[in-house]
C-alpha cells in the first residue's frame, strides 16, 4: 500500500524510532520494534500459523507510522504509540462490533502491513473497534494497544 495518514481523532504519544538502513516504512504502516529499530508487520517471522504469529506481533508491537523510510534512510520517524488515538483502517470483509479485537491480516504466510482482521480464537490482537459496522465493512475506526504504551503495557 502506499502512505495513507489514517489518524481521525484523539490524542497521539509520538516517539521518535531508529530504522535500519534496508528497511522500508510507509505512512500507516504497523511497526513492530525489532531489538531497538521499527520494521513494519511484513517484515515479521511467521510462526506455526496466523494465531500464534498475531499474538507473538503483539507482544512487540509500537504503534502507527507517522512518517515513511525509504530503503537506505536511517532517520528516525514518528511512531504513534496511544491508545487515544483513532484511526481508520481497512479490514477484512465483515461485521464488528464496539471492542471486538483485530490483528494484522495475512497475505501469504506474511502480516499485512496496513490491513486488519478479526483475531481468532486464542490470539491476541493489537487493536480493538472503535465503531459498530455491519456485514460486509471494509473500513472500521480502531484505537491500537502499544506493547511499549504505559496504558497498554
Amino acid at each position: 500500500m502506499s502512505n495513507q495518514f489514517r489518524f481521525r481523532s484523539g490524542q497521539m504519544a509520538l516517539r521518535k524510532v531508529r530504522v535500519d538502513s534496508g528497511t522500508v516504512i510507509e505512512v500507516g504502516d504497523l511497526v513492530f520494534l525489532d531489538t531497538d529499530d521499527a520494521k513494519p508487520a511484513s517484515d515479521f517471522t511467521w510462526d506455526t500459523d496466523l494465531a500464534t504469529t498475531q499474538s507473538a506481533f503483539a507482544t512487540v508491537f509500537l504503534g502507527i507510522a507517522h512518517e515513511a523510510s525509504a530503503s537506505g534512510e536511517t532517520d528516525p520517524i514518528s511512531v504513534d504509540t496511544s491508545p487515544l488515538s483513532v484511526y481508520e483502517m481497512d479490514v477484512a470483509s465483515g461485521a464488528y462490533e464496539i471492542g471486538d479485537e483485530l490483528g494484522p491480516d495475512e497475505s501469504s504466510s506474511t502480516l499485512t502491513d496496513q490491513q486488519l482482521e478479526a483475531v481468532g480464537s486464542g490470539a491476541t490482537g493489537v487493536a480493538f473497534a472503535a465503531e459498530y459496522k455491519t456485514s460486509g465493512a471494509t473500513k472500521l475506526r480502531v484505537q491500537f494497544k502499544s506493547a511499549f504504551h504505559a496504558a497498554t503495557a
